[in-house]
């Protein structure tokens, strides 16, 4: 009787205890509470994430909306015309700015992606200390601030006596790029198989020509991709072109810097409208190219898996 009794009240007291939702002394909650506690969205990280891109992008589409404008007024928008690209075609000083910011992209792009490759098949199958120390020293590039970069290499063609043109321009960039050409393509070169190059060499094929028949076509992906990146990254850059550019002509980049310190006119904001969709253009191509190859794609890309 006694037994039945203390039953009965443990399982009146856990009924009592489910209906209120107090649970054990040692418990946290009902597990329905903590799932609605976890499920919570971060209202203040959202509100900060959408701060941010606020802060990030808002200026940049009040260039796109007023390079569309009918007036010169940097102001007031009144009416939507292409006036502004319209006079841009007729520019030649942007022009040939333009003209200038193309040939040094193709020319950078060209040349880091020789010495990248080069560079990152020699990194990935050197097995001294050497080769590990040089594959250190490939990313101090990428975390060195450019302003000390482009300083340097100022430096560097003013000590040898050499005049700042667009060689100057074309060679700092190449030596700025050969490291994300490296980095990128580096750690594709350590995910192939050797055993594929040494099977077409023990069938009659030499080390030159396993290289160009079988190992550059497996990195033919990223090495598209590294291209399209580069030629975006030297497009758009500034700091190192403007220590290593000469008077004239000079990269896009840098001509509208110097337009704009005499105030901001409308045909500028059509040239960063449309140095913008270029860029972006650009990135989503590099980010593509390994999916139209049937590797993974996207961000995938910069970390070479």
């Amino acid at each position: 009787m006694s037994a039945s009794t203390s039953t009965s009240g443990t399982t009146v007291s856990s009924a009592t205890s489910s209906e209120t939702g107090t649970g054990p002394a040692t418990g946290t909650g009902s597990p329905r509470r903590r799932r609605r506690g976890a499920d919570r969205r971060p209202r203040f990280a959202i509100a900060v994430t959408a701060l941010f891109f606020a802060l990030l992008y808002l200026p940049v589409g009040v260039v796109v909306l007023f390079s569309f404008n009918s007036q010169k007024s940097l102001t007031v928008l009144d009416g939507v015309s292409l006036r502004w690209y319209t006079a841009l075609l007729h520019d030649e000083v942007l022009l040939d700015s333009l003209g200038m910011s193309l040939r040094v992209s193709l020319v950078a792009m060209a040349g880091s992606l020789v010495l990248g490759v080069a560079l990152a098949l020699g990194l990935v199958r050197s097995r001294s200390r050497l080769g590990s120390f040089a594959g250190l020293i490939m990313l101090v590039p990428l975390i060195t601030p450019e302003i000390v970069t482009g300083v340097a290499a100022m430096l560097l063609f003013k000590g040898l006596g050499i005049t700042l043109s667009t060689t100057t321009v074309m060679l700092a960039e190449i030596t700025f790029s050969i490291s994300y050409v490296t980095v990128i393509l580096r750690s594709r070169i350590a995910a192939l198989n050797p055993e594929v190059e040494e099977a077409a060499m023990d069938l009659g094929a030499t080390r030159g020509q396993a290289l160009r028949l079988v190992t550059l076509p497996a990195l033919l992906p990223s090495i598209l991709a590294s291209a399209v990146l580069i030629f975006a990254l030297v497009f758009d850059d500034f700091v190192l072109a403007y220590f290593t550019t000469g008077v004239d002509p000079q990269p896009l980049s840098v001509r509208i810097y110097s337009a704009i310190r005499f105030g901001v006119q409308p045909t500028i904001n059509a040239v960063g409208t449309l140095m913008l969709v270029g860029s972006i253009g650009l990135i989503v191509l590099a980010l593509a190219i390994p999916r139209l190859f049937g590797r993974k794609g996207g961000l995938d890309l910069l970390s070479g898996k």
